[in-house]
């Protein structure tokens, strides 16, 4: 069943979801996060920023507030579709939104995909300045999207 989405106003570059599970790591996984987001059917598996679960531990089933980051293999500008995380189950593979900022010197660009993503650029030659807010974009993304915990 679906949550219904908060009112209260935040940061429109900060994601608000429910921390439902840590998965502790194994010999070949390293430890995620599973975060679900209101009004979607979205289970992101992610890890900790700077591979600190210290944050999370104990919070399961609580609202959090924070950062989501992967990094962008390239980020091409479309001109329609919808706005999306693709898996909806899973690690993050595949970025499509509206740009709704950017955050230099992060060398990101904020997307709404129906979560505020921060799309870090690795492309050679891509930067924050060659996107305006606004645009529609589209990407492939490394393995390894993160969480921040902000509130």
């Amino acid at each position: 069943m679906l949550e219904p989405a908060p009112t209260t106003k935040i940061d429109p570059t900060l994601a608000r979801g429910t921390l439902s599970e840590i998965v502790p790591a194994t010999a070949t996984k390293p430890a995620y996060m599973v975060l679900t987001v209101p009004n979607t059917d979205y289970r992101l598996h992610l890890r900790p920023f700077n591979n600190d679960m210290r944050p999370f531990e104990g919070r399961e089933g609580q609202k959090v507030i924070g950062r989501v980051r992967v990094e962008a293999r390239r980020v091409d500008v479309c001109g329609a579709g919808g706005r999306l995380i693709e898996p909806c189950f899973g690690r993050p593979r595949r970025v499509q939104g509206m740009v709704r900022g950017t955050v230099p010197q992060e060398g990101s660009i904020v997307v709404s995909a129906g979560v505020p993503v921060h799309l870090v650029l690795t492309a050679p030659g891509q930067t924050p300045d060659r996107f305006r807010e606004g645009d529609f974009v589209t990407c492939d993304v490394k393995d390894g999207a993160s969480f921040e915990l902000v509130g």
